[in-house]
């Protein structure tokens, strides 16, 4: 009996690894719920193929501050990241960062299309 040879970190070995579609579609859903600031299950995510690399996109809500609490401190908006459209320009570098550190994928851009808002009356938007 053969025992298997030892493994050195950074070495490569033989076969392959593959990330499952529904794999990939939950960790995409998890970053960009992280940073719009809304629950996983109300992020849809949709992947195709962009001339050999990954383009992700993304329908989702995206989580703001009540606006009676802007109306009182206007500066608030700015404390929270900025306006929707920066939160989100912001948010589509964050998830690209994200998704393709922890997976391994090659992803060519991530489009994000904003479905609604989520109230969130907690001390900080996500």
């Amino acid at each position: 009996m053969s025992s298997p040879a030892p493994v050195v970190r950074g070495q490569a070995l033989s076969g392959h690894n593959r990330i499952s579609t529904q794999a990939l579609t939950s960790l995409a859903r998890a970053a960009a719920a992280q940073a719009l600031g809304v629950d996983a299950e109300d992020v849809r995510a949709d992947w195709t193929d962009d001339d050999g690399l990954l383009a992700l996109s993304l329908v989702s809500p995206i989580s703001v501050p009540p606006l009676q609490s802007v109306v009182l401190d206007p500066a608030r908006v700015e404390a929270l990241g900025g306006s929707i459209w920066d939160r989100t320009v912001s948010a589509k570098a964050s998830i690209l960062a994200t998704v393709s550190e922890l997976s391994g994928s090659r992803l060519s851009r991530v489009d994000i299309r904003i479905s609604g808002a989520r109230i969130s009356t907690g001390g900080r938007v996500r």
